[in-house]
C-alpha cells in the first residue's frame, strides 16, 4: 500500500514493488477523445534486468509491429520511455509488459495528442536509465517516500518541509510548484555536487525535517531520494507519478504548481489535465518558447532563438536552414525527416 504522509512526523521509505502497484496498475489504457486520437504513455522502472541487451530486440520488434512511436531506454538497472500509439496499440504494449513478472504493475502516465508526438521508434541501451553518474546507489530497493499527488500540497506547505525540483533549468523555467528551489542545474548528472553544497551551507537551525523532491514523470527525484538515503537523509519525499500525475489528478483551483510542465516530446509542454500547452521549442538549442519569445527579432524557425542566437556563427545557421529547408519538404512529402527523430 502507498504510504500516506504526515507533514509533521517522520516516515520510513515506501515499499517500492506496492507503491508502484498502487497508481493504475489494475486499470486499462484510457480511452482518448475524438479530437486527440493518438495515447501517449510515459513510464519507468528500477528493476534488475541482467538480460537488458536481449530485450531490445524483441521490444522493437513489438512495438514497430504495432506501429508505436517514441523512446525506450533499457539499461541494468531498468527501464525508461515515453510512447505514443493507437489505444489498441498501446494496449497491445502494456500486455507485453505485464507478461513479464518485472514489468508487472507498470504503471504509465497517459495523455492524448491530435498527432504522433514522435517520428521513429527507438529502443536503446544505456549505462543508466536516468543519467546520475552515482553507480553505489540502488533505487530498486532504496528510496524516498512516495506521496501521492493528494497529499502533496499539504507536504509542500509544511514550514519545515524543503521542496527541490529536481529537474535542469530549462525545464524549471516554464513552470514549477510554489517555494520550491530550482538547483539551475544543466543536467542531472549536476544534481549530487548541487545537493551536496546545498546541505552543507545551511545553518545548523535551518536544517529542514523533511526533504520533498518532484520531476516530470518520477524517475528522477526516485533517484535523488534513493541518493540522499544513501548519505544518511531519512525524511526524504518524493511526489508519486511526477508532475504529469499531478497535473492530470489535482485540479486546477486546489493546485500549488505554476506555469506548465516541459516534456520530451513534439508537445513541448502540458497544462493540467494534461491538455497541451502554450510553448514551442527552439529546433537548434531545443530550449522551450513562449508565444512572445517567437516575435522577438532573434528567432527564426528551426535557425535561432534568444537562446542560442550568439552562441552559433553564420555557418551553423546557414546548415540550420537547409535542415529546415528539407524538413518541410520531407513533411510535404508525408515522410518523417531523420533530422527529427524522437529526443529524450
Amino acid at each position: 500500500m502507498t504510504q500516506h504522509v504526515d507533514p509533521n512526523a517522520a516516515m520510513q521509505s515506501a515499499p517500492k514493488q506496492a507503491s508502484q502497484a498502487s497508481l493504475e496498475a489494475a486499470t486499462p489504457v484510457p480511452k482518448p477523445p475524438a479530437d486527440q486520437p493518438v495515447v501517449v504513455a510515459a513510464f519507468y522502472r528500477f528493476v534488475a534486468l541482467a538480460d537488458f541487451e536481449a530485450i531490445r530486440v524483441s521490444l522493437q520488434d513489438f512495438c514497430d509491429a504495432h506501429d508505436i512511436l517514441g523512446t525506450i531506454l533499457l539499461a541494468r538497472e531498468g527501464l525508461n520511455g515515453t510512447v505514443s500509439g493507437t489505444h489498441q496499440a498501446i494496449s497491445a504494449l502494456r500486455g507485453w509488459f505485464e507478461n513479464d513478472a518485472r514489468f508487472a504493475g507498470l504503471s504509465p502516465k497517459y495523455s492524448f495528442a491530435a498527432a504522433p508526438p514522435f517520428y521513429r521508434m527507438k529502443v536503446r541501451l544505456k549505462q543508466e536509465i536516468v543519467t546520475m553518474g552515482q553507480p553505489d546507489i540502488d533505487p530498486e530497493n532504496s528510496v524516498g517516500t512516495y506521496v501521492p499527488p493528494q497529499e502533496w500540497n499539504a507536504l509542500i506547505s509544511a514550514p519545515d518541509t524543503l521542496v527541490i525540483d529536481t529537474r535542469n533549468r530549462y525545464e524549471v523555467a516554464i513552470g514549477t510548484f510554489e517555494n520550491a528551489i530550482d538547483p539551475a542545474t544543466a543536467s542531472f548528472r549536476d544534481f549530487p555536487a548541487w545537493i551536496g553544497n546545498y546541505m552543507a551551507d545551511l545553518p545548523a537551525d535551518k536544517r529542514p525535517k523533511n526533504i520533498a523532491m518532484f520531476c516530470t514523470g518520477g524517475i528522477r527525484c526516485e533517484k535523488a531520494t534513493s541518493y540522499l538515503r544513501a548519505r544518511g537523509y531519512e525524511n526524504v519525499f518524493h511526489l508519486e507519478g511526477g508532475i504529469l500525475k499531478y497535473l492530470e489528478t489535482v485540479p486546477a483551483e486546489d493546485s500549488t504548481w505554476r506555469g506548465e510542465c516541459f516534456v520530451f516530446d513534439q508537445r513541448v509542454s502540458v497544462k493540467h489535465g494534461l491538455a497541451p500547452g502554450a510553448y514551442d521549442q527552439c529546433h537548434a538549442c531545443r530550449m522551450p518558447l513562449s508565444q512572445e519569445e517567437k516575435l522577438l527579432p532573434s528567432f527564426e524557425h528551426g535557425v535561432s532563438c534568444l537562446h542560442c542566437i550568439d552562441t552559433h556563427d553564420a555557418g551553423d545557421r546557414e546548415r540550420f536552414r537547409e535542415r529546415q529547408k528539407q524538413m518541410h519538404l520531407s513533411q510535404a512529402r508525408g515522410q518523417a525527416h531523420i533530422g527529427k527523430a524522437a529526443r529524450r
